[in-house]
């Protein structure tokens, strides 16, 4: 892959040339701080150096190897009886290998030392092996070793790579062979390993060679015919991907396994090539050096000056470039580089701090660069951040407000978004708030206000394009407060938009209000109501149904009708498809609370309400309420009496049909003066005396007599009452006095005097009007007196003869002449059992049915009945109230004292009865007589 300059190499160079510089580093001489400040001296005659676990490892002319500590302590320790050649420190392993000379003559040999453990005060040397290529004695070039410990590279001036396979640390476990043969002397290896593959780069000379170890037969892979001088190149670290560096006089190239990467017009004659950090440190000669065939000569003459350049490739800067004298190596170690100079000087590069070197761009106004060097330097989130508005200041002040606007756009999520907006609220820079507005929304971090903003902002520039893209973003993508962004084109007059934006995300109380309030589309504010779902078609046809009932009575109607019954949402083919799938589950909403909406459209309300009824006979009560007002007020307004008897019918079935409220149906009823229905309504709630009165008021005589022979037996007051409105009449009302007072009579419900004195109130009223009634009176008065007369004579007759028995029993002796038992009726035996009341018993009879000794089986129920009347009679003396609401409540108060008397209410009946077990003989006669008195008293009543 030849390479020859061409204009793309003249457009590098030109790009090199613009590269800026910088001072990244500070320069400083090391000092012994042992020796009072002085110069640290270096030893003398230093062959070979490297770096790493912590020290700087020099190897000298004599054989010796020096570790330098970062405190500059020395310690050395011969490792070879004539010269160290070439040394390398493995960085992830206390393991360092050196080639050096014990002998005179071309015998390098190869050992491997390990610092950490010690021999005889000396680190362990683990393995010694000549280097020779085949059988010819040859110099060693360059050496590499994996950190793996299982590769070992070594380079000749003959051009011979011999490679070392297997643990390198012994001699039993590793294996040696020549990976690479050629003319040309090798002047740089590097190994590279990536996941599982390793490779080898080989630099001559001339060529530049890539060798896949990971294979077993090592292909190998030509990648230049360019090649570098010893010390030239060098391996970048893994977050340049591991290229090859091969740093030639006139450009520097990087190499991937498999080709040439970018490479860099870096002019001069390179001596030394290091890469460390994101950093390419380059040695070149401050003069023109004669040729580059003097393969590993390092002197120079005393007037050549060497510069010392340090680049960043990826931010396209020069970091540092000083000059210095006859320069040994540059190490990387502690953080810093370190310069090794012949004369025995060793200088320090310190690396600014990030903060320092971004001020130091800042002051420049390269803030491309600052932010660049940021990143590459992992500066986090906020010092990005403070870059970008420092950058976006610089650009505003300057006037490129389009660049300013987009550095400010990179702050987002930091810095506080009024400091941008309040920059660009000016007129003319509406389209910069704009995008940066747009950005915020992006990133869902703009609130109410930004939302508001950027509305205004579209609507200002009239770009409809960016607001329907704005608007009609997908779901996912919507960062914004919808409900805001509504209220916003809403007050702009971008009906339409908000319309859309209201019904795509849901906010159907805007959608609803922007139609009807500003649209006037009430045809699609209902059509749209019918396709939400029960809750939100409930509430809203509550908030807007007497609006659209106002506009669009008759679909307002049937939607209110679908609502009240089995609702559900109206939908296009493809949604009812999709909702076929799975049954769905009706509402209901409740009618009642919808009669407001028909507040001024009686017709529809009439049809909604007998639909209610029709499909849903137990609607509520309001519903039955309100139907019948309406069915009321047409009746009344009624002039066509066939039509009006019908609308009377239909009226007396709403209230039949037990589902109006009493009160207010009645009150309805009343307020129309709906006759039949006021009557039926006060039999329904048994007011019959109220139905009496409604007759009275009406002057309705034959209604009134009616009325009390249909509902007298349930309230008999009713004829008291009529008695007395008829009395007040003065017009002829003797047919219907005549009447009343015929069933009055009939069934005594009055006194006599109380009726004579109720008709004394009727001036037209005369004596014939009560003759039949008072003769009739009389006749059953003189006929009720003869019958007590006739009673008491019957009563005198049995009080004589019971006196006459008991004073028998008490004067004489009372024979028992029965010859059989009054119980089994079989002839008397001894012993047997007889009672006054000529009642006898054999023994065993009498005690298998006697309940008590002291009385008589047969006569005990007769006489329990007795006793019980007078217990009861005992028990309803004290009855005080009961006495007094009945004599108050009834029409003959003399009868009730009387019946009173009877029970023995006023009197104190004491009644003496024998203890149980006497029997004749036994026991007080006189107690006997009395009891039998009381007992045959009553049997004879």
């Amino acid at each position: 892959m030849p390479w020859t300059p061409s204009a793309d190499s003249a457009k590098k160079m030109a790009a090199f040339l613009q590269w800026r510089r910088f001072v990244f580093f500070d320069k400083e001489t090391v000092k012994d701080a042992g020796d009072n400040g002085k110069n640290f001296v270096l030893p003398v005659g230093i062959s070979a150096c490297d770096s790493g676990r912590g020290h700087i490892v020099l190897g000298d002319m004599d054989g010796q190897i020096w570790f330098l500590t970062r405190s500059l302590q020395l310690s050395s320790f011969q490792a070879y009886k004539l010269r160290v050649t070439h040394l390398y420190q493995l960085k992830q392993h206390s393991i360092l290998v050196t080639v050096g000379q014990d002998e005179q003559g071309i015998n390098p040999l190869v050992k491997v030392w390990n610092p950490d453990k010690r021999d005889s005060g000396n680190p362990l040397c683990t393995r010694i092996f000549p280097a020779i290529p085949g059988n010819k004695p040859t110099e060693v070039s360059c050496l590499s070793v994996h950190e793996n410990l299982n590769f070992m590279a070594i380079g000749f001036t003959d051009g011979s790579v011999v490679l070392t396979k297997g643990d390198i640390t012994r001699d039993r476990h590793s294996k040696t062979l020549t990976l690479h043969e050629g003319t040309c002397p090798i002047t740089g290896l590097a190994f590279r390993q990536q996941s599982k593959v390793t490779h080898l780069f080989v630099a001559t000379l001339e060529k530049v060679h890539c060798y896949t170890l990971s294979v077993k037969e090592y292909p190998k892979l030509e990648l230049d015919t360019h090649g570098c001088a010893l010390r030239c190149s060098a391996l970048t670290d893994p977050s340049q991907d591991s290229q090859f560096i091969v740093a030639g006089d006139e450009c520097v190239y990087l190499y991937q396994p498999d080709e040439r990467g970018p490479c860099f017009a870096f002019d001069g004659h390179k001596l030394l090539a290091h890469w460390h950090r994101g950093y390419l440190l380059l040695l070149t000669r401050d003069t023109k050096s004669p040729n580059k065939s003097e393969f590993g000569s390092r002197e120079t003459s005393p007037s050549e000056k060497q510069i010392l350049t340090i680049y960043d490739l990826d931010n396209k800067f020069i970091a540092y470039s000083a000059s210095f004298d006859d320069i040994i190596d540059v190490l990387a170690e502690w953080g810093s580089f370190y310069i090794l100079t012949r004369d025995g000087k060793m200088f320090v590069l310190q690396e600014k701090d990030t903060q320092t070197k971004l001020e130091m761009l800042f002051k420049k106004n390269l803030f491309v660069m600052a932010i660049n060097l940021a990143k590459s330097q992992h500066l986090d989130s906020d010092g990005l951040s403070e870059i970008f508005r420092q950058y976006g200041d610089h650009l505003y002040v300057k006037g490129d407000h389009d660049g300013a606007i987009q550095q400010y756009i990179r702050t987002i999520r930091k810095l506080e978004p009024s400091y941008v907006i309040r920059k660009f609220l000016d007129a003319q820079r509406i389209h910069n708030l704009t995008a940066y507005l747009q950005a915020l929304h992006r990133q869902s971090l703009a609130n109410a206000d930004h939302t508001t903003l950027l509305l205004n902002c579209y609507t200002k520039l009239k770009d409809s394009s960016k607001l329907e893209e704005f608007i009609k973003s997908s779901e996912s993508e919507v960062h914004f407060d919808v409900e805001i962004a509504i209220k916003v084109l809403r007050q702009a007059g971008y009906h339409s938009h908000a319309v859309f934006l209201a019904e795509r995300h849901q906010h159907h109380k805007w959608y609803l209000k922007i139609q009807l309030e500003d649209l006037k589309n009430y045809q699609e504010a209902l059509r749209y109501i019918g396709r939400l779902p029960f809750d939100q078609a409930e509430s809203n046809m509550k908030r807007y149904g007497k609006t659209l009932m106002h506009h669009v009575p008759d679909g307002t109607t049937l939607l209110l009708k679908g609502l009240c019954t089995d609702y559900q949402p109206s939908r296009d083919a493809m949604e009812r498809d999709s909702l076929d799938r799975g049954p769905a589950v009706a509402k209901k909403a409740n009618s009642e609370e919808f009669i407001s909406v028909f507040a001024n459209n009686p017709r529809e309300l009439r049809a909604f309400l007998e639909h209610m009824i029709e499909v849903e006979p137990f609607s509520s009560q309001g519903v039955y309420d309100t139907l019948l007002e309406l069915r009321l007020q047409d009746w009344a307004h009624e002039q066509d009496s066939e039509r009006k008897k019908v609308l009377q019918g239909a009226a007396l079935s709403l209230l039949r049909s037990d589902n109006t409220v009493f009160d207010k149906a009645l009150v309805l009823c009343q307020m129309h003066n709906f006759k039949e229905g006021v009557l039926y309504l006060y039999e329904k709630g048994k007011l019959y005396q109220q139905i009496m009165h409604y007759h009275m008021q009406n002057e309705e005589y034959g209604k009134v007599v009616e009325a009390c022979k249909r509902y007298g037996d349930q309230e008999v007051c009713l004829w008291e009452q009529a008695l007395g409105y008829f009395a007040r009449k003065e017009e002829d009302c003797k047919a219907y006095i005549s009447q009343v007072l015929e069933h009055i009579d009939q069934n005594n419900l009055m006194p006599p005097l109380l009726v004579v004195q109720t008709l004394a109130h009727n001036s037209t009223a005369t004596l014939s009007v009560i003759k039949d009634y008072l003769i009739n009176k009389l006749q059953r008065e003189s006929q009720q007196i003869e019958d007590d007369e006739r009673k008491i004579r019957q009563y005198r007759e049995e009080t004589a003869h019971l006196r006459a028995e008991i004073q028998e029993l008490r004067s004489s002796a009372k024979i028992f002449q029965k010859t059989k038992c009054s119980m089994c009726n079989s002839p008397l035996e001894l012993p047997s059992v007889h009672f006054l009341c000529s009642h006898s018993f054999h023994q065993h009879c009498f005690e298998s049915y006697a309940e008590s000794e002291a009385e008589c089986p047969t006569c005990t129920p007769e006489n329990r009945k007795v006793m019980d009347m007078l217990r009861a009679q005992d028990q309803k003396r004290d009855l005080h109230d009961h006495f007094t609401r009945q004599l108050r409540c009834s029409n003959d108060g003399f009868s009730v004292v009387a019946d009173y008397f009877g029970r023995g209410v006023f009197n104190k009946l004491t009644l003496v009865t024998d203890p149980p077990g006497s029997k004749v003989g036994v026991g007080s006669l006189e107690a006997d007589l009395q009891r039998d008195l009381l007992i045959h008293t009553k049997r004879n009543t």
